[in-house]
């Protein structure tokens, strides 16, 4: 075990002992120092964090404390019976703060208790047992939350572990507080009873055992009893405080300190109607001038100074943009500039501005690096930054989304509703009907107030950040193989020569450029097929490409070699893979089309054959459809990339497999089987 553990533990065992064992005086002193010093550190702990889980270890920490603070109760009061001493700590505060005045001293203690048990203690048991209510009552929500995120891939799934986990412990530290402040409660409570003890008793054992008088007895043991008193209240009052601050602390970005100074003196005009008041106070009343003036003339003159800085900021700022602004207008290459093409870009109208805007709670921009994330983990590529602007000749709900400047897609959002998608025929929801903009689904615009009741209907309900974020998840992912170009392909393998640099030497420059590279790489994008297993795709290239330079042969070559992650994309429960079949004579009739020349071979098919071919696969694709499944159509290797020549305009989200694309411990059942009339 560490020293800090067994630190820990020897600090248990010694405040058990402290009940049973009678502790020297000068040991007392020590140890009731050490509880004030713990009380403060904590209570500084406390004000310092910006949020609960950051103290963790809080209700154990009362629980220590208390034990602590009772075990010195009992040592004193035996000491205080005993020997009518308890150390130079209690005696210092029995005179000293009191001024030795017993009733003064009797007073301060019953206040402290007071103050201790009918309102911090009070208000921060009821707090707690509110915030573990709520906390506990919004777990699913967050739970839910959480899962559509990670669907809508904008976390992964260690982020989602990660948010799981906060939220579990947020509801198990709420729920330890609730019971936590019933230590501080009962704490408060037999420090009352203590005293009662020690000034009766104390009184009593003076007069029979010590032989003092009544009054010797009376001053003496009141004393001692009230310097107990204080030494146990104040470090329980600090305690009592942390645990207020702590269940009444909100979300925020800052700890206590910083909070307070922002918020509380953020409006000037309030400083200045304060000063103005007090001023008056001290004016009409007969309060005295010195103390109202000064008091007035720093809330004024402080509101002065946050005023002129607020002006300040913007202005200078504004003169900065400006001058940019100006500069670039200057220049010559201003033009030149309105020439780049972004990537991506998100337009909407200016009613979505509080999907966008993190002061109105908009998390869109968050999002946006999410599915940056989450697609170069499942596809293998750098998605690029998305540029994100409003557009006034958008209507106010309406967003747009672009890849390299062509419009890919577009939908409308409603804020203040959520989208409800059926799982079957149920249509007993009230809302405005739509389509679902990433998979085409039939849905609904519904409200709060009918959002319970879809869920209970077994609807799939989303907010519209979710929405869209999905829709634009859906789109890049479609759109892959447009994002990669020369310059993009170049930075991946630069990325690979790291780590294998006679790989990437011995396939480029020669025998292929980096364009060829591209293009093999755009091949399996657009089919959906990740290219993030870098070192196996450019070690079937480096053994192919010296037979050809056909970007389409080369890409059988490299699905063949991601045989294994193909297999795993595709089959989910169990070993079995259910498929659509294309039978000989259809693959016959796809191999006599093939016509090859000195530029590559391309599939020549009939018309009337290939308007047979495509109708027999709708058919098929309709009809495994109805059965709930993901039609995947397979046929051999020779003609699966002319297959998908010919069923790329029709059926571009169908995949087509060949059998050497399939893991060997795979099952194939064939659901379904193309046959031309």
């Amino acid at each position: 075990m560490k020293i800090r553990d067994l630190g820990v533990l020897a600090a248990v065992i010694m405040i058990v002992a402290m009940l049973i064992i009678p502790l020297p005086t000068w040991l007392l002193s020590f140890l009731i120092i050490i509880n004030i010093t713990l009380s403060l550190l904590v209570l500084l702990v406390t004000m310092n964090m910006k949020e609960a889980l950051d103290f963790a270890i809080f209700p154990s920490i009362i629980l220590l404390l208390t034990l602590f603070r009772l075990g010195l109760s009992i040592s004193t009061t035996r000491a205080i019976l005993a020997n009518g001493d308890a150390g130079d700590v209690v005696e210092t505060f029995g005179e000293f703060v009191t001024g030795g005045n017993v009733l003064v001293g009797l007073v301060i203690f019953m206040l402290l208790v007071i103050i201790n048990f009918i309102v911090i203690t009070k208000g921060s048991e009821r707090v707690a047992e509110v915030a573990a209510r709520f906390t506990l009552d919004a777990m699913p929500g967050k739970q839910m939350s959480i899962d559509a995120d990670l669907n809508a891939g904008m976390i992964s799934e260690k982020e989602a572990r990660e948010r799981r986990e906060k939220v579990s412990k947020e509801s198990d530290f709420y729920g330890a507080m609730d019971g936590a402040t019933k230590f501080v409660k009962g704490d408060a409570i037999a420090s009352i009873i203590m005293v009662f003890i020690n000034l009766l008793f104390g009184i009593i054992i003076g007069m029979l055992q010590l032989d003092y008088s009544l009054t010797d007895a009376a001053s003496h043991f009141s004393k001692l009893t009230v310097g107990d008193g204080l030494v146990a209240q104040i470090p329980a009052l600090l305690v009592s405080t942390a645990t207020g601050i702590v269940v009444t602390r909100a979300a925020s970005d800052g700890n206590l300190g910083e909070d307070i100074t922002k918020q509380l003196f953020a409006q000037s005009k309030l400083l200045y109607i304060a000063g103005g008041t007090i001023f008056l106070l001290g004016l009409f009343t007969p309060i005295p001038d010195w103390i109202t003036i000064p008091i007035a003339l720093i809330l004024i003159g402080g509101a002065y100074m946050i005023h002129n800085k607020k002006q300040e900021d913007p202005e200078e700022l504004l003169e900065i943009e400006e001058e940019v602004a100006t500069d670039t207008m200057k220049s010559p290459e201003n033009v030149v500039n309105l020439l780049n093409v972004d990537p991506i870009e998100f337009e909407f109208g200016y009613g979505l501005i509080p999907l966008v805007d993190a002061a109105q709670g908009g998390d869109l921009l968050d999002r946006v690096v999410m599915i940056r994330r989450q697609l170069a983990l499942e596809l293998g590529i750098v998605i690029p930054v998305v540029r994100i602007r409003d557009n006034i000749q958008l209507q106010p709900n309406e967003y747009r989304i672009k890849i390299k400047g062509n419009e890919m897609a577009k939908g409308e959002l409603l804020l203040d509703h959520y989208l409800a998608m059926s799982p079957g025929e149920d249509d007993s929801i009230d809302g405005i009907d739509t389509i679902e903009p990433s998979f085409g689904l039939p849905a609904k615009w519904i409200t709060e107030k009918t959002k319970e009741d879809a869920e209970m209907l077994g609807y799939t309900v989303v907010d519209p950040p979710s929405v869209v974020s999905t829709h634009l998840t859906e789109i890049i992912r479609a759109n892959a193989h447009e994002l990669l170009g020369r310059q993009e392909t170049k930075q991946l393998v630069d990325h690979l020569r790291e780590n294998y640099p006679i790989l990437v030497d011995e396939l480029t420059p020669t025998p292929l450029s980096i364009g060829e590279i591209q293009k093999v790489l755009a091949k399996l994008l657009k089919e959906n097929v990740s290219i993030r297993n870098l070192p196996i795709i450019f070690e079937t290239l480096a053994d192919y490409a010296k037979l050809t330079s056909d970007p389409d042969v080369l890409t059988e070559y490299v699905r063949q070699a991601l045989a294994k992650q193909i297999t795993s994309q595709y089959v989910s429960d169990g070993p079995n893979l259910k498929v659509i079949t294309i039978p000989g004579k259809i693959e016959k009739l796809i191999a006599d089309s093939i016509q090859q020349t000195d530029h590559g071979n391309y599939l020549a098919m009939n018309p009337q054959d290939s308007q047979a071919v495509l109708e027999a696969i709708a058919k098929e694709v309709e009809r495994v459809s109805f059965m709930e499944q993901s039609p995947i159509i397979l046929c051999s290797p020779g003609i699966r990339m002319y297959l998908r020549q010919l069923t790329e305009r029709y059926f571009s989200q169908i995949p087509i497999l060949s059998y050497n694309e399939l893991d060997a411990n795979v099952e194939i059942q064939s659901v379904g089987v193309v046959n031309v009339e």
